[in-house]
């Protein structure tokens, strides 16, 4: 077993950014250096293999990797590539051509849910979540944190007569805003309503390259994209695949050296972290967070800095760890105490009244803590 010096950082947006793998030996090295002729030639812009174990890449604003303990993946550079692009094409916020884009810019005024191949999935787990959360997951309260110059990079302290002018299109509950016809027709009621997948998009890109692999036959993988992650099996140890939970703090950032607060180790799980601690704006002395409650529209006023979330899915557990975000330390955790056939784990890092971190989680996320042998 390595010495936890030895575990090689992935970078990541996310808060969620260690593996543990073994050292290749020398013959592994001949197949790597043997399999670099077929890498140059099927890596693509944003898509390359980084050796026969692993691909690697980005998508989705930030980065991604593949990884087995296999012999070999069985996919291609080519395939996560395409996967990942139809997966943008439908839900990415930020490609004025997606399907959410112009449906948000009522370019497009229907959706046939039954013939899209992520946006009805993605749309069924984000009403299932909202309705769960009763409402503190909500995919569609991106006009209040635009409101409050989150996505411009400002300072904004909306009046109380313009958030609730904004709430008037703010809302998930079933024909609320957004109306379903005929059980697959998605319209809207209101032309200012958006939808904002975010918090919930990206781990189902992760859930989607995963049914790839499991579909391939692939025994053996991690896949993370941007801090959300999936595995299946076991590493190059014959162990649970080992990630790291990161320090809440603003400068735990980028690529280098980074503070981890504890290790976890998961196979045959997804796992997501949500944290406010990189997001927020000081003025006039007072500190707001991005994290918007929906229904009162305005930032969240609590101690909790980042809450990590296992499910059986990615997708699952990076919209429960928004949810939690929005509840708070008392109320998340009573959430999924009082919600066991939703089979979630959660591990919680907030500050107490003298300025420390200190973390609760659930009896369950004791069994996913790390041992590392003597």
């Amino acid at each position: 077993m390595q010495n936890l010096s030895d575990i090689l950082k992935i970078s990541a947006l996310g808060l969620i950014v260690v593996l543990l793998f073994a050292c290749k030996s020398e013959s592994d090295k001949t197949t790597v250096s043997e399999h670099h002729d077929q890498a140059e030639q099927e890596q693509t812009k944003d898509t390359w293999w980084i050796d026969n174990h692993s691909i690697g890449g980005h998508t989705q604003g930030t980065t991604f990797v593949v990884k087995t303990s296999d012999d070999s993946l069985r996919t291609s550079v080519q395939k996560i590539d395409k996967l990942l692009k139809g997966f943008d094409a439908e839900l990415s916020g930020y490609i004025d051509s997606s399907l959410i884009v112009r449906f948000n810019n009522n370019d497009v005024s229907v959706i046939p849910l039954d013939s899209t191949r992520y946006f009805e999935d993605c749309f069924l787990k984000s009403r299932y979540v909202y309705h769960k959360t009763d409402g503190a997951f909500d995919p569609t309260v991106m006009p209040l944190v635009e409101a409050w110059g989150f996505f411009k990079d400002k300072d904004a302290i909306p009046t109380q007569k313009t958030i609730d002018s904004i709430q008037d299109f703010v809302g998930f509950a079933p024909g609320q805003l957004f109306v379903v016809r005929g059980q697959q027709n998605l319209t809207k009621k209101d032309p200012r309503a958006r939808l904002d997948f975010n918090a919930i998009a990206q781990g189902q890109s992760v859930d989607e390259v995963a049914e790839h692999l499991i579909n391939n036959g692939q025994q053996n993988f991690f896949i993370e994209i941007g801090g959300e992650i999936r595995t299946k099996g076991v590493n190059n140890e014959g162990e649970k695949w080992i990630v790291g939970i990161d320090v809440p703090k603003k400068e735990n950032t980028g690529t280098g050296e980074r503070d981890l607060e504890n290790y976890i180790q998961v196979a045959g799980m997804g796992l997501a972290t949500s944290g406010n601690y990189r997001k927020f704006y000081v003025k006039d002395g007072k500190k707001y967070s991005h994290t918007i409650n929906p229904k009162s529209g305005q930032p969240v006023d609590h101690n909790l800095l980042s809450a990590t979330v296992i499910a059986e899915e990615a997708s699952i557990a990076d919209a429960y760890a928004t949810a939690f975000m929005t509840m708070g330390v008392e109320e998340a955790m009573s959430f999924v105490e009082k919600h066991p056939l939703e089979k979630i784990e959660l591990y919680l890092l907030f500050q107490n009244d003298e300025g420390r971190i200190e973390r609760a989680y659930t009896s369950g996320m004791k069994d996913y803590f790390y041992k590392a042998n003597d």
